[in-house]
C-alpha cells in the first residue's frame, strides 16, 4: 500500500538504554585453604570460572542448586555466566566447610519506545508508548521529535510513568518525524512515524470528479496520476492531474476512459508529495462509460 521514502530498522518494543558493560569473566581460585576470592562482586551477565589449584578434587555447588559443576581435578576450570541479580552463597561439595559467596548486580537500566503505527495518513493520531525497566511509576520520561527537515531534536513532552513503569503520549505528525525517550542518562532507541497524504476522489454531478488532497503542504502546479485497472490487474498510468490552490482537481473521468466499466483511482508520487512525505493513493472508484 505505501511506497516507502526510507527503509527504517524498526525497535518496536526493544529495549535499549546506555550500552551494557562488556561481559566479563572472573577466576576464583579454589585452594586447599578455601576459595580466592571468598566474596565476589560481577556486573549482570558476566561470568565467573572456577580453578583448580589444589591438588585434591573440588566440586563447586550452589546453596540453594542453582548451578553446580562437574568434580574438577587437579588442574581443572569451569565456567558459570550468570544473568540473575542477586547473592548465590555456595560450597565445595566435597569439602562442604569451603564456603564463599558471589553476588550478581542488576541489569543496567533501560528504556523501551514503539509506535502505534509506523505509517499514518496526514491528520491521524499516533501514539507513542513505553516503559521504564525499574517498572516504577511517577517516573519523569522526556519525548523528544525531529520532523524532517529540523536540524536537531527538540522536546515534544515530559510524561509520568504509571503502573508498571509505563507511559504513553499521542501526537499527530505532519511530515516524517523520528522520536526518542530520555530517562535520566537513559536514552531509547529512535522510533520513526512515515506520513502519507490522504486523497479522496469525490464524485460529483454531470459526471464531474474531484481529487481531493489533505497534506500539511500546498501542492498547487504539481500533479496527480489518474490511474485505471488493468484486466491484469496492474494500476496503469492514464492522465496526469494538475492540482489547483487548494491541492484538488475537478475532472470528467470519461474524457480519459474507454466505453465499457472501469476501476479508477488517482495516485500521488514521492516526487509530487514532497519531501517528507511517502506516496499515496485515493481509494478505488467504479465508472461506466456507454
Amino acid at each position: 500500500m505505501w511506497r516507502m521514502l526510507v527503509t527504517v530498522a524498526a525497535v518496536a518494543a526493544g529495549l535499549t538504554a546506555v550500552s551494557p558493560a562488556s561481559a566479563a569473566t572472573v577466576t576464583v581460585q579454589i585452594r586447599s585453604t578455601g576459595f580466592a576470592p571468598g566474596s565476589l562482586t560481577i556486573d549482570h551477565g558476566s561470568s565467573v570460572r572456577w580453578r583448580n589449584v589444589d591438588k585434591t578434587d573440588h566440586q563447586v555447588v550452589a546453596d540453594n542448586g542453582s548451578f553446580a559443576s562437574p568434580i574438577l581435578h587437579a588442574g581443572q576450570s569451569w565456567t558459570k555466566a550468570l544473568s540473575t541479580a542477586g547473592t548465590f552463597r555456595y560450597h565445595d561439595a566435597l569439602h562442604p566447610r569451603l564456603t564463599a559467596k558471589v553476588v550478581v548486580k542488576g541489569p543496567p537500566p533501560s528504556l523501551s519506545l514503539a509506535l502505534s503505527a509506523p505509517v499514518v495518513y496526514f491528520g491521524t493520531q499516533v501514539t507513542i508508548s513505553g516503559a521504564v525497566s525499574n517498572g516504577a511509576a511517577n517516573q519523569s520520561v522526556e519525548i523528544d521529535q525531529q520532523p524532517f527537515g529540523q536540524a536537531a531534536p527538540s522536546r515534544l513532552a515530559l510524561v509520568r510513568t504509571g503502573a508498571g513503569g509505563v507511559f504513553s503520549y499521542s501526537v499527530t505528525p505532519n511530515l516524517y518525524t523520528s522520536y526518542v525517550a530520555r530517562w535520566g542518562s537513559v536514552t531509547s532507541a529512535g522510533v520513526v512515524a512515515q506520513v502519507a497524504p490522504k486523497l479522496r476522489l469525490v464524485p460529483g454531478g454531470g459526471g464531474y470528479m474531484k481529487a481531493m488532497i489533505a497534506t500539511p503542504v500546498s501542492l498547487w502546479h504539481r500533479h496527480v496520476s489518474l490511474q485505471r485497472l488493468s484486466p491484469f490487474g496492474q494500476w496503469v498510468n492514464i492522465a496526469n492531474l494538475t492540482l489547483g490552490q487548494q491541492s484538488g482537481r475537478l475532472f470528467r473521468p470519461a474524457a480519459y476512459l474507454p466505453k465499457g466499466v472501469s476501476h479508477i483511482r488517482v495516485f500521488l508520487s514521492i516526487n509530487q508529495a514532497g519531501n517528507g512525505l511517502l506516496a499515496s493513493h485515493s481509494g478505488t472508484q467504479t465508472i461506466v462509460r456507454r
